[in-house]
C-alpha cells in the first residue's frame, strides 16, 4: 500500500534525513517535514491525510529556548541540565493537541511518550507487568539530605540518580557510598557558578558539597533513583544493550561498553560486538530479547521503542534500565541476523512494518495504557 507519511521533527536533523532516506530506499513518497519549532508556536498546518510520525524534539538550540528559556532565564543555555520538568510539559502539551485535532493519526501515542519521558512512571509501569528491573528509591526526593538519610534507611550503597525527564544520561549521577560515609559521584554534569551544565566530560565528585548541589540543582524538575546494578563486561569494559523492538519483535541490538557507569556512546563509550555476546549468553540469549520485548509490551501504541537491556555478570540475565520512546538512532545498523528486520537499518525495519503490517502490529493512536495505582 501506498503510505503518506509527515515527520513532526527539526528540518535538516539527521533523525529526519535518515527516516527519508529509507522511505526513498523502500520507494515512498519523500516526507514532509512539520518542524517542532512551528507547533510550539502554534503556527501549522496539518497534512490533510497520511500519518505523523514523532520524532525527538532534542538537538534544536531553538527549540530547547523556547520550551526551557522562560524556566531557566537569563541563565540560559543550551548545555544546562536543569529545566527539564518544564521542557517535558512543554513537549506534552503540544503532543496532546496534535493527538486532539481531528482526522490526524499519529503513528505514537502521547501518553505512552509522557510514560515514557517520566523515569518513575515508567519504572512503575514495567514492575507492575513484572518486567525485571532495579529496585527503586521511590517517592519524591526534595534534596541531598532527604535523599541521603532514605537511601541509608533502605541500605543502598550504589545508585543512579537520574533527572525524571533526562535523555542521553544528561544529568545522569552515578552515587556510591563508602564503609565510613564517604561519597563519590561519577557523572557528566559541570557544576559552575552559572548553575549545571551537560558535558562530554564524565568527571568524579567526592566533596559532598558539591554532590549536594547537583542533587539540589536538579531535584526541583523531579529526580528518579534506583540501585546501580554491576552489568557484564566485554573485553574488560562494563556492557549493557540497546534493543530496538519494532511492531513487537526485536529487530536491532547494538552493544555499548564503557570504563565508566554510563555507556552511552556520545560519552566516551563504544560499540561492542554482538557475535561475542550471542557466545557468552549462549542458550539465555533469547531471553535477553525476550526482557526486552516484554517492556516494549507495555506500550502497545508505540510502533518502535528502544530498550536499555542490563545483563548482569555472566549474560544469563538482564534487567531494563529504560525505555525509550526515540531510541532508534542508531546509523549503519542493520537488523539480527535471522531476524525479521535482517538487512535494513531501524528506520527501514519501522517502514517494513508499517507497510506489512502483521495482526498484532501496534496501531495509530487509539490505544490507552493503564498504570498501577500510586
Amino acid at each position: 500500500m501506498t503510505v503518506r507519511l509527515t515527520v513532526l521533527g527539526n528540518p535538516g536533523h539527521r533523525r529526519v534525513t535518515l527516516f527519508a532516506a529509507a522511505a526513498r530506499a523502500a520507494g515512498l513518497p519523500e516526507p514532509a517535514v512539520l518542524p517542532w519549532l512551528d507547533v510550539l508556536r502554534g503556527r501549522y498546518r496539518l497534512p490533510e491525510d497520511g500519518l505523523l510520525r514523532i520524532e525527538s524534539p532534542g538537538e534544536d538550540p531553538e527549540v530547547d529556548r523556547l520550551l526551557r528559556g522562560p524556566a531557566l532565564g537569563p541563565g540560559y543555555a543550551p548545555t544546562r541540565v536543569e529545566g527539564t520538568a518544564v521542557w517535558y510539559a512543554g513537549v506534552m502539551a503540544a503532543l496532546r493537541g496534535l493527538a486532539a485535532r481531528p482526522g490526524v493519526r499519529l503513528l505514537g501515542d502521547p501518553e505512552e511518550i509522557a510514560v515514557m519521558f517520566d523515569k518513575r512512571r515508567a519504572h512503575a509501569l514495567l514492575t507492575a507487568a513484572g518486567v525485571p528491573v532495579p529496585r527503586a528509591l521511590g517517592g519524591e526526593v526534595t534534596g541531598w539530605e532527604q535523599l541521603r538519610e532514605r537511601l541509608a534507611a533502605a541500605g543502598l550503597h550504589r545508585v543512579f540518580v537520574k533527572p525524571a525527564h533526562g535523555s542521553s544520561a544528561s544529568g545522569v549521577m552515578a552515587l556510591e557510598f563508602g564503609p565510613r560515609g564517604q561519597v563519590q559521584a561519577t557523572t557528566s554534569v559541570e557544576l559552575t557558578d552559572g548553575g549545571l551544565h551537560n558535558s562530554l566530560r564524565v568527571r568524579r565528585y567526592r566533596g559532598e558539597r558539591e554532590v549536594a548541589a547537583i542533587v539540589d540543582g536538579l531535584a526541583p524538575d523531579g529526580l528518579h533513583v534506583e540501585q546501580w546494578i554491576p552489568k557484564a563486561s566485554q573485553s574488560g569494559r562494563s556492557a549493557d544493550l540497546r534493543v530496538v523492538v519494532v511492531a513487537g519483535r526485536a529487530t536491532h541490538a547494538v552493544v555499548r561498553t564503557s570504563t565508566q557507569p554510563m555507556t552511552n556512546l556520545h560519552l566516551g563509550g563504544a560499540r561492542g560486538s554482538i557475535d561475542q555476546v550471542r557466545e557468552a549468553a549462549g542458550p539465555a540469549w533469547p531471553a535477553l530479547l525476550e526482557t526486552a520485548e516484554r517492556a516494549a509490551a507495555c506500550f502497545p501504541g508505540s510502533p518502535m521503542v528502544g530498550v536499555d537491556v542490563l545483563p548482569t555478570a555472566g549474560w544469563r540475565r538482564a534487567l531494563v534500565g529504560e525505555v525509550n520512546a526515540f531510541g532508534d538512532l542508531l546509523p549503519r545498523l542493520t537488523g539480527l541476523p535471522g531476524g525479521p528486520a535482517e538487512g535494513l537499518d531501524t528506520y527501514g525495519a519501522q517502514l517494513a512494518a508499517l507497510t506489512t503490517p502483521s495482526p498484532s502490529s501496534p496501531a495509530t493512536t487509539d490505544h490507552q495504557i493503564t498504570e498501577p495505582a500510586r
